[in-house]
């Protein structure tokens, strides 16, 4: 036997041991088998590319610990209030269990008395952003998916600088994927000007570190502890004068008083992932205004977490609507859970609107998404596509009583692969309020899809999104 010969065999034996390895490991996983199985075929049957996909994409990391849980859970044990957090037998009838849910699963106290503004234009926004941050007399603590160093994003930077300059801590976060086409020299400015900026998940080799896949969503700004930002726009200039898809419709939101806890938490728990420092300073746990009886949970989820926290939640929410359940997403690529729930509340009755994007900035997630269609229809959700740009709003609104906003979609990304931060508001008028907001978009900006013409579809069309449909955990 050569040496080559050698080596082959060899070689041979260790990948055909590490292939046996990791499916023993899948298997031991317990997951979904509608996931087991393509991993584990995946694996087989494409050999050396399958291993690759694999490291990147399909591991299970529940058990790593980015984001600290204590970290998280410590916050609040440090708030010295009674005013603010208030008893689950407060939350109508119908969602204690919710709210039960959400805080057994990510330690999303519920908290009353926050005032919620809402935008639905990126230059609003941006205004209201940088005139707080221009206020802010102590600290200011922002965190955002994207931060580019366009336009907008000088707007936010020069703020930031303006205001280290006068002594107030500023903290950054950003994540380190999805800003790669920034040139470090944007970042580093800041340093430079005594801001504490840091990336998340940093990948210097990305095709060595399966953390490429596992990104931070979240959009989270605290100021003073008083007043927060949350919701599905980014800092980049699209989100003011649009790109090639138009005007990017996004829905955004700005919480003073109680609710503003959540958001600090949920930073000072990213902070922590990443600098591996706790913020203890009294200044951060100071008692808050109370405005209204709004009772919000803002909810934490990530890939690391034992349950998929926004995933049993938006299921909780469709099976239990008694009136309508509407929503708005921009990647619509739901769970076999989700879509049966979706159609089980159609058929049964509820009112279902379904508001998603015509234009789109991911192909391969469009016409994934675009394979959903027909059963849905037939099931009698009502489908509404909007072309009046590109929407990107994340909301949920139910029986004019709950709402959940916030940066996840309803896509197994957001479910399986992101750290997500999201709201749940219980209130009424409230839930009105964003109901009206959904009806006004719905009237002004969408077509509604029909079932007879959707099937008329050309067939290469039809099997082209049945194809794309078998990667949409991947996309």
């Amino acid at each position: 036997m050569g040496i080559s010969t050698l080596i082959s065999t060899i070689f041979v034996v260790l990948y055909s041991l590490t292939i046996t390895g990791l499916v023993l490991l899948i298997l031991l996983e317990n997951r979904n088998p509608l996931k087991t199985i393509p991993w584990i075929l995946v694996l087989i049957f494409v050999p050396g590319i399958g291993l690759i996909v694999y490291y990147f994409f399909g591991r299970d990391n529940r058990r790593l610990r980015i984001i600290s849980r204590r970290i998280y859970k410590q916050f609040f044990s440090k708030i010295q209030t009674n005013n603010t957090i208030h008893n689950i037998n407060e939350i109508p009838e119908n969602y204690r269990p919710l709210a039960n849910l959400l805080n057994n699963n990510s330690y999303s106290a519920i908290f009353t008395g926050s005032k919620i503004s809402v935008f639905t234009n990126g230059k609003e926004k941006f205004d209201s952003l940088i005139q707080d941050i221009a206020n802010a007399k102590h600290y200011v603590n922002l965190q955002y998916f994207i931060f580019n160093d366009d336009k907008t994003g000088l707007r936010i930077k020069e703020a930031l600088i303006a205001k280290a300059h006068e002594g107030v801590k500023i903290r950054v976060l950003y994540d380190d994927v999805a800003n790669w086409n920034v040139k470090s020299k944007f970042y580093d400015e800041m340093k430079k000007e005594g801001i504490e900026i840091y990336s998340f998940l940093k990948v210097a080799f990305p095709w060595l570190t399966s953390k490429v896949n596992y990104r931070n969503h979240r959009k989270n700004v605290v100021i003073d502890g008083k007043t927060g930002y949350m919701g599905g726009m980014n800092i980049a200039d699209r989100y003011v004068t649009g790109n090639k898809l138009g005007e990017w419709r996004d829905t955004h939101f700005k919480i003073e008083g109680p609710g503003v806890y959540g958001l600090q938490a949920a930073f000072m728990s990213d902070w922590y992932a990443v600098t591996r420092k706790e913020i203890k300073n009294a200044e951060y746990y100071h008692e808050n205004k109370i405005y209204t009886d709004l009772k919000i949970q803002i909810v934490m989820s990530g890939p690391t977490d034992p349950w998929r926290t926004l995933l049993q939640a938006f299921n909780f929410c469709i099976s239990n609507a008694k009136k309508y359940i509407y929503i708005q997403t921009p990647y619509f690529l739901p769970t076999e859970g989700l879509n049966q729930a979706l159609q089980m509340a159609a058929l049964s009755g509820i009112d279902v609107k379904l508001m998603l994007t015509e234009k789109s900035d991911t192909i391969a997630a469009q016409m994934a998404m675009l394979s959903y269609m027909d059963k849905m229809l037939r099931s009698g959700v009502k489908i509404y596509l909007y072309n009046n740009g590109f929407l990107h709003s994340k909301l949920l609104i139910s029986d004019e009583m709950i709402t959940c906003f916030g940066s996840s979609n309803f896509d197994f990304r957001s479910f399986e692969h992101n750290f997500e931060i999201n709201a749940f508001v219980y209130q009424h008028e409230f839930a009105l309020r964003m109901k009206n907001l959904f009806m006004h978009d719905l009237v002004t900006g969408c077509k509604e899809l029909n079932l007879k013409l959707w099937r008329k579809r050309p067939f290469t069309r039809r099997l082209a999104e049945s194809f794309m449909r078998l990667f949409s955990p991947l996309l």
